[in-house]
């Protein structure tokens, strides 16, 4: 589910150890879905198979995903895709592009992403890297952000392998979305540079199968303010970091105040415009002395059409002139120093786009736009390839203790993805 945080570890310094498995309270007779042996004939049940196995893989962004990548690799190699991997520097993590189709027309990209976010809390009732079903719910970490979505992709992929397709369908599944859509770029790069480039991408992240036509954009800072340190007696003589950190939150703080008050708007989203603020602030070591540091994070969430590159430089130069240079003029070598955390574009809205009317009467009821972040901005924006956002789950279930996602879900979501490949492949 789209960005809503980062730097995603494997353990929380600030959480509680994680529960031994032993003392989870037991939800319900454990079901074994992934070894349970796929039919080819029920899609919906073929689904929660795929989930449990894709659940079943420790996915969260700190780790290595190589082995879900290879093992989705494999399925969709043995049903004739054709299929691009597309590793990392290190060669530890990888995007994955399976496609099925012509070659020499204008298709659609189905697109999701393998990490998932730490599952550290002791709330959890049951492992969460083993898929568990109660209530018609499945659990697990990942169950509805997203590799609910990936599951469903998996369930229609042999019908994907029968259909005599008239325009290609692309499986795309990247790395690490939770810490900063850093692998997506580069699947939409490779897109782009296909000879006959995909029309239209769905985004899998969960909307309850409502349609989303727009997300915001991040990007996210950090500011480091370097003073003198000294005994607080003589506090004039020194370079109090943290006051002048705080004046640059008082800009950033009058940035995101303008933004409400002069726009841009779009009042499809819940907050119709872009919002800037400070999130983290830490510095100091003891209530006698003057502090020499202080760090500061902060974010713009941007709508379609800003240029929010340009309004951060605006800013920065801004906080550079009058806050930076009076601390070095007073003692060479202070100052506050940015850097950029991530970032990823926002999400336009596609609807007027040739892609988009192709599949317009497929695609299900208009669910508004989102201010949760998604790699939708990217294939836009890198790939020049319109957006939309419909997957199974509910944003409400995402990165928390228990996820799940309704089983109902699945199925439309299966019913959904057949409806196009049917639509692709006319008898």
């Amino acid at each position: 589910m789209g960005l809503r945080g980062a730097n995603h570890s494997c353990a929380r310094p600030d959480s509680p150890p994680r529960v031994p498995k032993i003392q989870r309270k037991t939800r319900s007779a454990m079901i074994n879905l992934s070894e349970t042996p796929l039919s080819f004939d029920d899609p919906t049940g073929d689904a929660t198979k795929h989930l449990a196995r894709l659940i079943s893989f420790d996915t969260v962004s700190c780790n290595s995903n190589r082995a879900l990548i290879d093992h989705m690799a494999e399925y969709f190699r043995d049903l004739g895709a054709r299929i691009t991997i597309l590793p990392d520097e290190t060669g530890a993590k990888a995007n994955l592009i399976a496609a099925f189709g012509p070659k020499d027309k204008a298709g659609i990209v189905w697109s999701g992403h393998t990490d998932v976010v730490p599952a550290d809390e002791p709330e959890w009732e049951t492992d969460p890297f083993q898929a568990e079903i109660k209530d018609g719910k499945l659990f697990g970490r990942g169950a509805c952000d997203m590799k609910g979505f990936a599951a469903c992709v998996m369930a229609v992929a042999p019908q994907l392998a029968q259909a005599r397709l008239t325009r290609p369908v692309y499986l795309c599944f990247s790395y690490d979305e939770e810490v900063g859509c850093l692998g997506a770029p580069a699947i939409a790069e490779h897109l782009a540079q296909l000879s006959e480039p995909p029309e239209f991408a769905i985004i899998g992240e969960p909307s309850m199968m409502k349609l989303i036509t727009g997300q915001k954009g991040k990007i996210a800072m950090r500011a480091h303010a370097t003073g003198t340190a000294g005994h607080s007696s003589f506090a004039p003589e020194h370079v109090n970091a943290i006051e002048f950190a705080s004046k640059a939150v008082a800009r950033i703080s009058e940035r995101g105040k303008r933004y409400e008050q002069e726009g841009p708007f779009d009042h499809d989203f819940t907050v119709p415009h872009a919002t800037m603020l400070v999130t983290m602030m830490q510095g100091g070591v003891a209530t006698n002395v003057t502090p020499d540091n202080c760090t500061l994070t902060f974010e713009l969430r941007s709508i379609s059409g800003m240029a929010p590159e340009q309004d951060m430089k605006l800013l920065l130069d801004e906080i550079t002139r009058e806050i930076t240079a009076p601390m070095a003029e007073k003692i060479s070598g202070t100052g506050i120093r940015f850097e950029t955390i991530f970032s990823y574009p926002a999400m336009g809205d596609a609807r007027e786009t040739d892609g988009f009317k192709r599949y317009a009467t497929l695609l299900p009821a208009w669910g508004g736009k989102v201010s949760y972040g998604s790699e939708g901005g990217v294939f836009e924006q890198i790939g020049g390839i319109p957006s939309v956002i419909v997957g199974p789950g509910s944003i409400e279930q995402a990165h928390k203790p228990n996820e799940f996602v309704d089983l109902d879900q699945l199925e439309e979501c299966v019913q959904f993805l057949s409806g196009i490949i049917d639509f692709l492949a006319p008898q």
